[in-house]
């Protein structure tokens, strides 16, 4: 697992890259091409960290160990990118064919805007999709993970463990988010060269991503929104751009429709203020920091109660020092988060366990003394 500094180095290194690739296409095509790449890219850098959030629930809810979870994440971003690719080649034979395909991309983006503003009451679904659901039923699995390996040996017969169907969760994951990142980045330019460039970069450095915001995503409160917005937007763009060029016969009989396009300036101008006004919104409302601290207390918890998580004495001291920093915070917020937290029993059973549990190890001499209490929130 890479440090937080190492994290953040080839993070930046990545998006430097891919920031001096854009200025190459300003300085050589010109400011469209240039403009189109960068509202591309950080369209899908976008939606790339609302993908890297569905990881972390699916690996929370597969109870993925630590130390194998860098080879999930790269199992999933070379599923993306080859799975984004086919729906570029895809959409790009649909686009030079059929005009019509436009209104389709457009509508398909505003339903998932629409979809990302319902709420999600049980996020452990992201992890029990369709074709999960169907490898349980129809191949022989394990409830334990055997190392990193996908298949181990079970009562005499071959079965799958959990770490084949991480990776069947994360590809069909990963499929569904390419059938609305495509549309996206489509209706911010049709230059398929673009397009598949800005994808790559914007997927490029996802793993050393993971490991710098984890714990930060569950702040981004007000990302959905934010991402409903870019998306509504693009759409409504997409419709426009469709009635522009319009040859489908039931409307306007056939002809072009005289209507005002959106710039791809004043996109890209659209998205990066929505973007900067979501980040900075979550990030400094006590709301969002909340929110961050209670799903950090809540997955340090489980995590530190797993055995298969992770068999390192040192790792568990890690996460437990996690939970008393998360509950400082929780504290630090005032009553009101201090009630919410107790508010909700089974996080309150899922400290109090945590805390017998680093009682006990303490007794035995195999942790730290951190005080009897201190995880419980006070009143």
């Amino acid at each position: 697992m890479p440090t937080l500094r190492e994290a953040a180095v080839w993070s930046a290194a990545y998006v430097g890259v891919a920031l001096l690739f854009g200025l190459g296409v300003l300085v050589v095509g010109g400011s469209g091409p240039g403009s189109e790449y960068f509202a591309g890219y950080v369209t899908e850098k976008a939606l790339s960290v609302d993908n890297l959030f569905v990881f972390l629930i699916i690996m929370t809810s597969f109870r993925v160990p630590r130390e194998d979870q860098q080879k999930v994440l790269l199992f999933g971003i070379v599923f993306s990118l080859i799975a984004r690719t086919g729906f570029i080649l895809l959409g790009a034979a649909l686009i030079n064919t059929f005009a019509w395909v436009f209104y389709l991309f457009g509508l398909v983006l505003l339903l998932t805007a629409g979809n990302l503003l319902k709420p999600s009451d049980d996020e452990s679904e992201a992890a029990d999709n369709f074709i999960v659901r169907i490898a349980r039923k129809v191949f022989h699995t394990t409830d334990y993970y055997d190392g990193d390996k996908l298949f181990t040996v079970h009562d005499g017969k071959r079965a799958m463990t959990p770490m084949l169907l991480v990776m069947v969760a994360i590809g069909g994951t990963d499929i569904l988010f390419a059938l609305d990142s495509i549309p996206a980045i489509f209706g911010l330019t049709q230059d398929i060269y673009l397009v598949f460039t800005a994808t790559v970069f914007s997927l490029l450095g996802l793993r050393q991503l993971y490991f710098l915001i984890d714990g930060l995503l569950d702040r981004l409160i007000y990302l959905s929104y934010g991402l409903a917005t870019i998306l509504a937007f693009i759409g409504v763009k997409l419709v426009l751009h469709a009635l522009h060029e319009n040859n489908v016969p039931f409307i306007n009989d056939g002809e072009p429709v005289p209507v005002t396009e959106i710039s791809t300036g004043l996109s890209l101008g659209v998205i990066l203020g929505v973007l900067v006004v979501t980040v900075l919104a979550s990030l400094l409302s006590p709301a969002g920091r909340a929110r961050n601290a209670i799903g950090n207390a809540r997955r340090h918890a489980t995590a530190y109660l797993d055995a298969e998580y992770t068999a390192d004495p040192e790792e568990r001291e890690r996460i437990f020092r996690l939970l008393l920093d998360e509950r400082e915070t929780i504290v630090a917020l005032g009553p009101k988060y201090k009630q919410q937290v107790r508010d909700e029993p089974e996080l309150m059973e899922l400290l109090e366990r945590a805390r017998d549990s680093h009682d006990a190890a303490v007794e035995r001499g195999e942790a730290p003394p951190a005080g009897p209490s201190k995880l419980i929130p006070p009143r």
